[in-house]
């Protein structure tokens, strides 16, 4: 099993930045990937952007390129999401993920085997 954990969600004014953590712990040995997935009220859960976790190829949604940011941290074991120029339709829950599948790059929203309860993120105008 393996235990997700997001944390550094919050307020932010329009164009401000956030920096949102994972830390991933139990069996993580076998993590293929990690990513980053969001959910507004009333809305799927849309994908935002996954690494690679030996590699740190990263892979992103069209409708964040150039504004976020994903990192990870092997020792340990954390992934990060830097989030510049934020816009009020970024607000929504973020959520974390971890892929062992192996499966196929970039991994599809099904090939997660592990989810976290995630944080919120609030853009205001």
């Amino acid at each position: 099993q393996v235990q997700v954990v997001e944390s550094g969600g919050g307020l932010v004014q329009a164009g401000g930045s956030l920096r949102l953590s994972c830390a991933a712990s139990g069996r993580t040995f076998s993590t293929y990937a990690m990513g980053w997935f969001r959910q507004a009220p009333g809305k799927e859960r849309e994908f935002v952007a996954a690494i690679a976790w030996s590699l740190g190829s990263a892979y992103y949604a069209d409708s964040v390129k150039g504004r976020f940011t994903i990192s990870r941290d092997i020792v340990k074991n954390t992934v990060y999401l830097q989030m510049d120029s934020l816009k009020p339709e970024d607000t929504a829950v973020y959520i974390c993920a971890v892929d062992q599948s192996y499966s196929h790059w970039p991994p599809r929203i099904y090939d997660y085997d592990y989810w976290g309860q995630g944080t919120q993120v609030t853009v205001s105008e």
